[in-house]
């Protein structure tokens, strides 16, 4: 007995689907463009820049004054650190130390198995 197939269903449903892929990849492309715009950092209004107000000396002495410059630096410093990402220059030399596992049967799959045969 031969198998019949109605090929023209076969091909409209395959072409049907094809369509279907390329329109929603097409539409994909659209929508992630569109996104892209809005997300853009130079879409958003731009925020008023604050200037912090750094506290005045209390004492008219040159010794708070000096202590109070001493801080300012600390803080700019800081900031200066921060914001740059300076750190630490590591080695690059990778050592890998061997150790020795001792046996534990708390990592023995022995024990975890059920006795079913009793």
């Amino acid at each position: 007995m031969m198998l019949v197939t109605n090929w023209s269903h076969i091909w409209m449903v395959t072409l049907l689907g094809f369509c279907m892929v390329i329109i929603l990849l097409v539409v994909l492309i659209y929508f992630l463009k569109l996104f892209g715009v809005i997300m853009k950092p130079g879409a958003r209004p731009a925020k008023a820049a604050v200037t912090p107000q750094l506290p005045q000396a209390q004492s008219g002495t040159a010794a708070a004054a000096q202590d109070d410059q001493g801080t300012m630096a600390a803080v700019a410093m800081a900031l200066h650190l921060y914001y740059h990402s300076v750190h630490d220059q590591e080695p690059t030399r990778i050592t890998l130390k061997k150790s020795e596992r001792r046996y534990s049967p708390w990592n023995s799959k022995l024990y975890g198995m059920n006795n079913l045969n009793r």
